[in-house]
């Protein structure tokens, strides 16, 4: 097993492994992210003699020179290989992002660290009530990635040990998705249901697409009605006309007048027999 060592390097003595190319946005944001809030994740490096290559981390690095910092925090890793780098620096979870914001907000604006993270605001990002509202069981398989925040938010809508219930179905079925929490929220007692209420509840929506959907049945049930009864009128239609036409074509006189005269017309009325027939 690889063990990894934290110690202060100056950048004098760093040297990237390779390059990387990153847009100049891409850039600007770590910049901005260190100027506002420092560096959050240490560079992983590999020791060369009294110097040391770095694995991971060369756009913190140029930032770092750029800022005029000396003094870098590195991890040593025991393998010169650039991907283990990733292999040694956990990502920040969604409970361990929120903590490090709600820390920053002690001495920066929201507006800096917004900028700094390129997002628009923290609003998405601070949900102090959605961790409130959950389970503790189900906080930490959302801390984990096992569920994602939309799944989360879902589960506010039923009480917690209902949620416990739900994440309880979830590790047995081997599923996390958003559709199979639904359908185990749905199927929540009244009793079990937040006492919250809200227009966006399932149960509401549930009613309202119900009602959507009869409204739909009704609307093609009237254009099925209205069309069979214009077929029929049709098929009413059509019949007196071939009645009237053969009638027309069994008069010998009549029928003798318009072969001499109108033979178009003939043709058309032994047309609406046949379909008549038909």
């Amino acid at each position: 097993m690889n063990t990894a060592e934290a110690i202060d390097v100056p950048l004098t003595r760093l040297t990237p492994l390779r390059e990387r190319k990153i847009t100049a946005r891409e850039y600007a944001r770590i910049l901005a992210s260190i100027k506002a809030i420092g560096l959050i994740e240490p560079l992983v490096v590999f020791a060369e003699g009294d110097n040391y290559v770095i694995l991971d981390g060369v756009q913190r690095f140029k930032v770092l020179k750029e800022l005029g910092v000396k003094v870098a925090p590195c991890i040593v890793g025991q393998q010169r290989e650039a991907f283990s780098g990733n292999r040694m620096v956990n990502r920040v979870s969604p409970v361990q992002e929120q903590r490090m914001i709600e820390k920053s907000l002690e001495e920066l604006d929201e507006k800096s660290i917004a900028n700094a993270l390129g997002i628009q605001g923290l609003t998405y990002r601070l949900k102090k009530t959605l961790i409130k509202n959950l389970h503790p069981d189900v906080a930490a398989a959302f801390d984990q990635g096992k569920i994602t925040r939309i799944c989360a938010r879902e589960l506010t809508h039923v009480k917690q040990e209902r949620q416990k219930e739900i994440l309880t179905a979830m590790q047995g079925y081997k599923d996390y998705s958003l559709t199979f929490a639904r359908t185990q929220i749905l199927k929540t007692p009244a009793a079990l249901r937040a006492g919250r209420s809200r227009a966006t509840s399932p149960w509401e929506k549930s009613r309202h697409q119900k009602g959507e959907l009869l409204k739909k049945l009704t609307d093609a049930e009237q254009k099925h009605d209205f069309y069979s009864n214009l077929y029929k009128q049709y098929t009413i239609d059509l019949l007196r006309l071939a009645i009237f036409a053969r009638s027309l074509l069994t008069n010998e006189r009549v029928r003798r007048y318009l072969d001499q005269r109108h033979a178009s017309i003939v043709q058309q009325f032994e047309t609406i027999i046949a379909d008549a027939r038909s």
